[in-house]
Formats: C-alpha cells, sequence, structure tokens
C-alpha cells in the first residue's frame, strides 16, 4: 500500500520560511500526481500545489504563487514544498496527496498523508 508522511512543519514568523517534506512508501501507477493541500480551522481543505511526477510539470494556487515552490526527489520518492514569504493567512495543517491525475480537488487524490502543522505568526 501507498503511505505517506509528511514533516518540515513548524512555528514561524511573517516572511519567514519553511520546508516541507513527503516521503512515499512506493510508487505505483495511480500515484503519478502528488501535490498538498491545506486547511485551517474552521475550513474545508484547499488545494495549495501539485505536480505530475514524471514529467514535473507543477500547478498552483493564486495565493501561493511567486512564494512557494513544489519539487520532487525522485531518487528518495520524496515530494517538497518551499515555502518562502509566509503569512499568517498560511497557517493550517498541510497534507500530502497522491493521486492518477492532477487536480485541484480533494478527490482527485486516492492517498494522504497525516498532515504537518505550520503556524506563521503576524
Amino acid at each position: 500500500q501507498v503511505q505517506l508522511v509528511e514533516s518540515g512543519g513548524g512555528l514561524v514568523q511573517a516572511g519567514g520560511s519553511l520546508r516541507l517534506s513527503c516521503a512515499g512508501s512506493t510508487r505505483t501507477f495511480d500515484t503519478n500526481a502528488m501535490g498538498w493541500f491545506r486547511q485551517a480551522p474552521g475550513k474545508e481543505r484547499d488545494f495549495v500545489a501539485a505536480m505530475t511526477w514524471t514529467s514535473g510539470t507543477a500547478r498552483y494556487t493564486e495565493s501561493v504563487k511567486g512564494r512557494f515552490t513544489i519539487s520532487r526527489d525522485a531518487a528518495k520518492n520524496t515530494l517538497y514544498l518551499q515555502m518562502n514569504s509566509l503569512k499568517p493567512e498560511d497557517t493550517a495543517i498541510y497534507f500530502c496527496a497522491a493521486g492518477r491525475r492532477v487536480g485541484v480537488t480533494t478527490d482527485f487524490y486516492d492517498y494522504w498523508g497525516q498532515g504537518t502543522q505550520v503556524t506563521v505568526s503576524s
């Protein structure tokens, strides 16, 4: 089975940076797309960024463009999210997800990590 484990969350001041990691146990035909979602208290789980593993094609939600970068290390089967210029509104639990195709809604993804907390203070 596919297992995803996030790490790298923490507390940072506004304007700071964090790098999230998502380690995958295996890579299969149905995990070509990998991405990040986030969920703030009292809010729905929203799309942040995703990419096609094989091609590297990436997609971002508008609010993080120019600040966040999604990338991968194929040798380590690990997905990353570099977050720069963090804002208090970025505060949320960040989840790693994997599926067959890139999409901006949760139903595109079949596998999920447990999440890692990101807190940005003002």
